[in-house]
């Protein structure tokens, strides 16, 4: 399946190739290839290698290599284009990994020289203290890259005050079909008619590129093309075609008396989705800071239509962004575990019920009282118009959710079950904003009327481009004829209106059919002129904007093929599979942030910075796999295994991945499947069997502890199982907390609540003290205490993917519990992993008949910081009770608990003290990942995950209290720093007066 046909010399590339180089058959290199064959489009296409190039150098050898063998090199960032730009049977050269360095700021002058490689929000963060900004704002900025905002002249939410990459991008430094290396920036008059003459130019080609546009664009005919074909001037979107518009006024007398003219050439290569250069480094244009005060006014509507009308008034009113999301999309929010957190500010009308639209209108001021004042004037003239019916006010930090809901509105819809999927196909048309009404109107009865299908709609409003998304499916031959004759339909319908078919996500393989008809037959051919003179051997990026294939060909799956979903442990119904969870993966790249912007997906890639370790990288792994008709052959399964090595089954992934793809249940499923051919590794047995090994060391604690409290042979016991020499292991404690609680003589109390305690396997026999408090806490809180019959957790045969184990696990569990857990008596647990189990995946390991009560159980299951949350907002907790002398404490906070619940609670525990300061460290994963850090080949990328952010916070805590509910978590704290972390329960307990 994954197998390699070509023979070309790769190898000799190796000797002086710097960066990292995948084209041979081997397990990795063949997954790389699978990984690199789509990017956020519905097309694939298998690359015949994968190159990360290291230098400059890297990137001259790769150019001849691919002129020499008659290959494409394709150029890739985040891999998050919408229309193909990405895939491609050559070489595909991510330049993500090694050419994202800032080079040079200069703030009194406001400019920035970046490699492409550089992150849009990474970039911004480092500005701020300049006080100056990048202004382009993709949905993606957390993970889009200079480079490829470049190649599709990103414009972003902002766009109607910041523009778009092509007004801020300065100079380029390229390097040319030729192997040259150009920098390519403003000429004046002057300037430009030297290097015609072939002054102060590096190549001959470079001469060439000048001298034959000052032909081309001062001919009058071709100026008359232009002017006639191109989009007209008002829709500030524009990215159909080559930019020629936008060189043309130089060589026009029509513009002002006294403008200073000069021409850019990398006007053109913004937009020109890397098919006539190989960008290495860009200087931008930078922004003031916007003013530190901002204002959200999210007004609600009864259509689609007031919405747009109440669009125009926005920007009557000089607000920075305006912005739509439709019902469907907010309605997919409710069930997403991330954006249901967002969605506070949605109201619904009294009688009609939830809004069919949204507009979010933001405003900006130096003072409080001016923006409030911008917001309610619009307001203001909004009810006088009778536009809208809510408009909830937000300010500051609280406009940040309904953004984030935004941003995520395409990926959201992924979560719909079923073949037919949101196709971007004519999701990036843009029009005059005062036609933006009628077009839509027309678009939506046209799409109903011709093809059945209703429009979802989002974004840009502000902009005069709607993101449109119909529901198609692609994998049978009626979706695909629909999807073309969709697209079609749509470009006569832009064109009359006289705008961009292609606004900000570019013509890539998707739109490029359609540039002859929108921009007319002499402008295409000089796009393809263009093509032909930059690129004579057809290098860069083939088949993308000119000569592309047709637009229903190469897409992910073929047509009218049905594939069986796999036969699973876990109950996959509710995504309708195994596979289509896996296909739910958009390809957005929300997994590609990295830890400056904050969040917990994805840890590996956060550390390594590679494609290959991204939750998008699994899923795609996945659904190749389990999409091939043949059997898999050791080599499949190695390569699947070689993408899966690092997901340390964070959680991460199901509540920050807009679509919600879960890869930890994914990953532990088709492990399982794996041991079942291969059969169960020791050091996997050993860890899955944890509690057992922990049940019989208990029985001589001494000697356990001698053996890992004594350097050397805790070093060779470590070896021996697999794990790192280096790694310290957790104590086991003299008594177990069963035991310890089973020998307690304590009169039970007839009035007092109850609160039934998960004894789990790790507080059980390392953590007993924990235990041990937070017994002695809840008492003296006034609980009466009881630690039910019940077995282990199942989280360690879950981890390593012995889910058949877990299974009989959760069957035991729900099984004893089932009378037991009560709305009045809950069952609450201290470690994350493990009570969580109940909620999370118990539902869907469980068999039919105790389905109801496995999901009655995780109704009634809390964190202690859960259920300690909620008495304190009952008022059952007395605060007197606890010390009012002042501390500091930072808080961990534990993937799964960040993942399926929250850290609200955590902090409002932790304030119980009256002058208890408490903060949240704003960590991803600690690295540790349950037995993940522990293990030899893990070891070095565990510690570099936990100095992205959490062990350097830790360090500068001083005197704080650190505060970590998971057991690992505090493992890997006082490995990685040497500082104690306490679980809350513990805090509290030694906070008691």
């Amino acid at each position: 399946m994954f197998r390699l046909a070509h023979k070309l010399p790769f190898a000799n590339l190796l000797p002086s190739f710097e960066g990292d180089l995948y084209f041979d058959e081997s397990p990795e290199h063949s997954a790389q290839r699978v990984l690199y064959a789509t990017d956020a489009s519905v097309y694939q296409e298998m690359p015949i290698a994968v190159a990360l190039p290291k230098s400059v150098a890297d990137i001259k050898q790769l150019l001849r290599f691919a002129q020499q063998h008659k290959l494409g090199l394709i150029p890739r960032a985040a891999g998050t284009s919408l229309a193909g730009q990405v895939v491609g049977s050559g070489i595909v050269v991510d330049i993500s990994k090694y050419f994202g360095q800032i080079l040079d700021v200069n703030a009194a002058e406001r400019w920035v020289r970046v490699q492409p490689g550089v992150i849009r929000d990474d970039l911004n963060a480092y500005l701020k203290p300049y006080g100056v900004m990048f202004g382009p704002e993709t949905s993606t900025a957390s993970r889009a890259m200079i480079g490829g905002m470049i190649g599709n002249n990103s414009c972003g939410l902002h766009s109607i005050v910041w523009g778009t990459t092509r007004d801020h991008l300065l100079d380029v430094r390229t390097v040319l079909s030729d192997g040259a290396e150009v920098t390519f920036g403003a000429l004046t008059r002057e300037q430009f008619d030297a290097k015609c003459r072939g002054e102060n130019v590096v190549s001959p080609l470079e001469q060439q590129l000048y001298v034959q546009f000052r032909d081309w664009l001062s001919n009058p005919t071709i100026q008359q093309h232009i002017r006639e074909g191109y989009p007209k001037p008002t829709v500030s979107r524009r990215n159909t075609g080559y930019a020629l518009d936008a060189l043309a006024h130089f060589f026009t007398s029509s513009d002002q008396v006294g403008e200073l003219k000069t021409f850019n050439f990398a006007q053109l290569i913004a937009g020109s989705e890397g098919t006539l250069c190989f960008i290495t480094e860009a200087r931008l244009n930078l922004l003031p800071l916007p003013p530190k005060e901002a204002a959200l006014v999210c007004a609600h509507f009864p259509t689609i239509r007031q919405s747009l009308e109440a669009n125009l008034v926005a920007l009557q009113h000089q607000c920075y962004a305006s912005e739509l999301v439709d019902d469907y999309i907010l309605q997919l929010t409710k069930t997403n575990i991330e954006q249901a957190k967002n969605r506070a500010f949605v109201e619904r009308h009294p009688v009609e019920g939830d809004p069919k639209a949204i507009l979010m209108v933001e405003f900006f001021d130096d003072t409080p009282d001016g923006v409030r004042e911008k917001a309610e004037r619009f307001v203001a003239d909004l009810q006088a118009q009778q536009l809208g019916y809510a408009y909830p006010i937000l300010f500051d930090e609280d406009t940040k959710k309904p953004w984030a809901l935004r941003k995520a509105g395409l990926s959201i819809m992924y979560n719909i079950p079923g073949d037919e999927k949101p196709a971007n196909v004519i999701e990036d048309t843009a029009v005059d904003v005062h036609d933006l009404p009628n077009y839509i109107d027309e678009l939506d009865r046209m799409a109903w009327e011709n093809h059945g299908l209703k429009l979802e709609y989002s974004a840009h409003a502000g902009a005069g481009e709607i993101h449109v998304l119909p529901l198609i499916n692609l994998k049978s031959s009626e979706g695909r004829t629909t999807f073309r004759n969709l697209l079609m339909d749509t470009a006569q319908l832009v064109k009359r209106y006289g705008g961009s078919l292609s606004g900000e996500h570019g013509d890539g393989r998707l739109r490029g059919e359609c540039i002859a008809f929108m921009l007319g037959p002499e402008n295409y051919q000089l796009c393809k002129d263009v093509k032909a003179l930059w690129d004579p051997h057809n290098t860069f990026n083939p088949g993308k904007v000119v000569d592309t294939p047709p637009m229903n060909e190469f897409l992910r799956s073929e047509a009218d093929v049905v594939i069986e979903q796999p036969k699973t442990v876990f109950d996959f119904s509710r995504d309708g599979g195994l596979l289509e969870l896996a296909e739910k993966c958009s390809g957005s790249g929300d997994c590609r942030k990295t830890a400056l912007s904050g969040g917990t997906m994805c840890p590996s890639y956060m550390a390594t910075r590679r494609e290959h370790d991204t939750t998008r990288a699994r899923a795609n792994i996945l659904r190749h796999f389990y999409s091939n008709a043949q059997k898999p052959t050791e080599h499949d399964y190695e390569a699947v295994k070689d993408v899966l090595d690092l997901c340390l089954s964070c959680k991460a992934c199901k509540a920050e991945c807009p679509s919600s793809v879960d890869m930890t249940r994914m990953k532990a499923e088709f492990t399982q499947q794996h041991y079942r051919e291969k059969g169960v590794p020791l050091r996997t047995k050993l860890v899955g069997n944890f509690t057992k090994l922990m049940s019989l060391a208990s029985v001589v604690p001494w000697a356990y502890n001698a053996i890992y409290e004594t350097p050397a042979l805790r070093k060779l016991a470590n070896r021996t199982v697999g794990f790192h020499p280096d790694r310290t292991m957790p104590e086991l404690s003299k008594t177990t907390l069963k035991k310890w609680f089973d020998g307690r003589k304590k009169t039970p109390s007839q009035s007092a609540p109850r609160v039934l305690l998960f004894a789990d396997e790790f507080t059980n026999y390392n953590d007993v003290e924990v235990g041990q408090k937070t017994v002695q806490l809840l008492e003296r809180l006034g609980y009466e205490v009881i630690i039910p019959d019940h077995a282990e957790s199942g989280r360690t045969y879950l981890s390593k993917g012995l889910v058949d184990d877990a299974q009989k696990i959760a069957v035991r569990n729900v099984t004893l519990l089932k009378d037991r857990v009560t709305e009045e008596t809950p069952l609450v647990g201290l470690e994350p992993s493990a009570i969580l189990t109940f909620r999370d995946e118990y539902p869907d390991l469980v068999p039919t008949e105790l389905k109801a009560d496995a999901q009655r159980i995780a109704k009634h299951t809390y964190l202690f910081e859960e259920w300690l949350a909620q008495e304190i907002e009952n008022k059952r907790i007395d605060r007197k009770l606890f010390t009012t002398e002042t501390r500091q404490v930072k808080i961990h906070g534990h993937c799964h608990q960040k993942a399926l619940s929250s850290m609200v609670p955590v902090k409002k525990a932790l304030s119980l003290p009256l002058n208890y300061q408490v903060q949240l460290i704003p960590s991803g994963c600690c690295g540790m990942a349950g037995s993940f850090g522990y293990e030899a080949e893990h070891y070095d990328l565990s510690m570099q995950i936990g100095e992205l952010v959490l062990f350097p916070a830790v360090r500068q805590a001083n005197e704080a209290i650190i505060s970590a509910a998971g057991t690992s978590c505090r493992h890997q704290i006082k490995d990685g720093t040497g500082r104690k972390a306490q679980h809350p329960a513990e805090i509290l307990f030694d906070a008691l007066i």
